[in-house]
């Protein structure tokens, strides 16, 4: 199989099979053009990209087959002015000391960078492969001054709280469902893409996502009963509506 002549680089496009890096290589040996040599080269980058990417995805796939459901072990459980609140929930290091050790026997890796914009809070985690390839989620909430916390606490607690639910979103992860002992629908909780949809459906309506977690029953978004996502969505719709 011959290159295309030099001062056609359009007509590469039919005549490249296989690994681009093998054609890049052959054309700098036959003395191309700068232009060939850049189209060739974009090719091999979008063909190296695409790896990457399904590297990944095999990665995560792989990682999650094996991954357990992480159990909730820790309990909230106090009483204010608006009723009792109650529920179990994972914290940061029951979820790392599950799927660490997976996710790195699988070449996968994770880190955070964050921001702050007045009381607003912003995480972001970035999943990764060793094969170079990564994927962002992030999430905002308002520091969390429940209790007796100070400034610098406050701004701690929602960065861990995101911290943990950024990285379930990014993985898809479920957690154990011992809160109640309910069972069926109302065990399972809202899909990622329901989860966004709330997420959004708040920031367009300036809700204080901590009050609506709890008008929910819920530790965060993600553990709202997918039995219930109707019902968030119509509390959310409501407020919207309000003059």
């Amino acid at each position: 199989m011959e290159l295309a002549l030099k001062d056609e680089p359009a007509a590469l496009a039919p005549t490249v099979a296989g690994d681009p890096a093998h054609w890049l290589s052959v054309a700098i040996e036959k003395g191309q053009s700068p232009e060939t040599l850049e189209r060739l080269m974009a090719l091999y980058e979008r063909w190296v990209a695409n790896q990457n990417r399904q590297a990944f995805d095999q990665a995560i796939s792989a990682a999650k087959s094996e991954i357990p459901t992480i159990k909730k072990n820790r309990k909230v459980d106090f009483t204010s002015q608006k009723g009792r609140t109650n529920y179990n929930y994972e914290d940061f290091a029951e979820v790392a000391r599950t799927i660490d050790p997976i996710l790195a026997a699988h070449g996968l890796s994770y880190r955070y960078h964050s921001s702050q914009e007045g009381a607003a809070v912003t995480v972001t985690c970035v999943l990764s492969h060793r094969d170079g390839y990564s994927e962002e989620t992030t999430l905002t909430a308002n520091r969390d001054e429940t209790g007796n916390k100070n400034s610098i606490q406050a701004v701690g607690s929602t960065a861990t709280y995101l911290q943990r639910y950024t990285l379930k979103l990014a993985l898809g992860l479920a957690v154990s469902d011992d809160d109640d002992g309910a069972s069926g629908d109302m065990a399972e909780p809202i899909s990622q893409e329901q989860t966004k949809t709330i997420l959004q459906l708040i920031e367009t309506t300036k809700a204080d996502i901590e009050k609506f977690c709890r008008y929910m029953k819920v530790e965060a978004v993600p553990d709202i009963p997918a039995a219930k996502f109707k019902d968030a969505i119509a509390a959310l719709e409501s407020k919207r509506q309000k003059p």
